[in-house]
């Protein structure tokens, strides 16, 4: 998935037209800070800047500003990213509506805000919202900037990774391939979002079990990243990491694991030791440990990612209920259920409350924790919960 967000943050904040010269200046600050903080990772810190932001830009240029939409529009970024789609939700709208009101509804711009909302939307599983949003998005830039602008292959690619999580591969694949034509002739084949678009049609290619096409395409994606911007750059570690996903998929343990490592130690030091993207490659490297059987290994690791996870993203984050899962599973393959089955079960509580009851992956915790239960003779309790993950599943295929 293409960052966005920040993309169409930045483009929001030049729609501020000279105002009183310190008011702006100070808004200004602040908004660049959070979104350093932003950067690396300091989510808490973020938002409440981001809120300081928010305060300046109202008081300073009244309520219906475009300062004050680029101001919440950041802040929901913020929000988004700490899970707290709730709080996001209002202020993403909030600032759609004053971009309309301001430049009409097919302003590129309003098209930026209708993709950060089809964003969030995707993110809590609302499918039907996101791809009328996102659609639309596409439709305004289609028609206004054309259909070989790059932010059109910016919208065909988030549409088509939209696709993908809901396993419309067939749908999905058309998309991402005329992104990925439309940002090639826009940048050239060797700019970094050619090998983004390049990683997501191999994502999509790994899904449908088309290794020999998936390998191709990331070792492309890595080749261009690691020449483009460098062998240290997060953006390398992301391609190696997702070329290690694809050997564990094949079971290749040994050629996942180093890449696994390197994606790891550039994560590490380009953001530092206490990231969600090195928690990432923590959870990524126990996992790798757990399919092997090295427990203790896995254990280690997936508990170091999920304390990062608590402490950068907070306590209620999906990812750290993802976390949870899998530390459950790791615990529950071994036998032990007494240490498992209180992790699944706030695994399930914060997926409920952040995603919603009926997401796929509040039915992925349910099977796990059935699974458990079916281990422990609690073949009633199991039963029920499986009844739960199956009527979630048989929704989702129906839509």
């Amino acid at each position: 998935m293409w960052h966005t967000k920040i993309v169409a943050a930045l483009a929001l904040s030049l729609m501020v037209a000279s105002t009183v010269p310190a008011q702006e200046a100070q808004w200004r600050e602040l908004d660049q800070q959070s979104l350093k903080l932003y950067q690396q990772g300091k989510f808490g810190e973020a938002i409440q800047i981001g809120q300081r932001a928010l305060e300046a830009a109202e008081a300073g240029f009244g309520p219906n500003h475009a300062s004050v939409a680029t101001s919440l529009n950041n802040l929901a970024m913020l929000y988004k990213s700490q899970g707290k789609y709730a709080e996001a939700e209002p202020l993403y709208r909030r600032s759609l509506a004053i971009t309309e009101k301001a430049l009409g509804p097919e302003h590129p711009y309003v098209a930026a805000s209708l993709n950060n909302l089809a964003e969030l939307y995707r993110a809590r599983g609302k499918y039907a919202e996101a791809e009328t949003y996102m659609k639309r998005s596409l439709t305004i830039r289609e028609k206004v900037l054309g259909p070989e602008h790059q932010d059109t292959g910016q919208s065909l690619n988030n549409l088509a990774m939209l696709y993908v999580a809901q396993g419309k591969h067939a749908e999905a694949e058309p998309h991402i391939k005329r992104s990925l034509a439309i940002t090639e002739k826009a940048l050239g084949p060797e700019h970094p979002l050619v090998a983004t678009s390049l990683n997501n049609l191999a994502e999509i290619y790994r899904m449908q079990g088309k290794y020999a096409e998936a390998e191709a395409l990331y070792k492309r994606s890595l080749a261009i990243r690691d020449k483009e911007q460098g062998p240290e750059h997060p953006d390398l570690a992301t391609s190696l990491n997702n070329l290690a996903v694809l050997y564990k998929s094949q079971g290749k343990y040994a050629e996942a694991e180093p890449l696994y490592r390197r994606s790891l130690e550039i994560r590490e030091k380009a953001l530092g030791p206490e990231h969600p993207d090195v928690a990432a490659s923590l959870n990524n490297l126990g996992e790798l440990y757990g399919v092997q059987g090295k427990y203790a290994e896995a254990e280690t690791y997936m508990k170091r990612s999920l304390e990062i996870k608590e402490k950068t993203q907070g306590p209620d984050h999906p990812s750290v209920a993802t976390s949870l899962n899998n530390l459950a599973e790791i615990y529950r393959v071994q036998g032990k259920y007494a240490e498992a089955e209180p992790l699944y079960k706030h695994s399930l509580t914060i997926k409920e409350k952040a995603l919603g009851p009926e997401h796929s992956s509040v039915a992925t915790t349910l099977d796990n924790l059935a699974r458990l239960y079916r281990k422990t003779g609690k073949s009633d309790e199991a039963s029920k919960l499986e009844e739960r993950a199956d009527k979630i599943k048989s929704q989702r295929q129906s839509r």
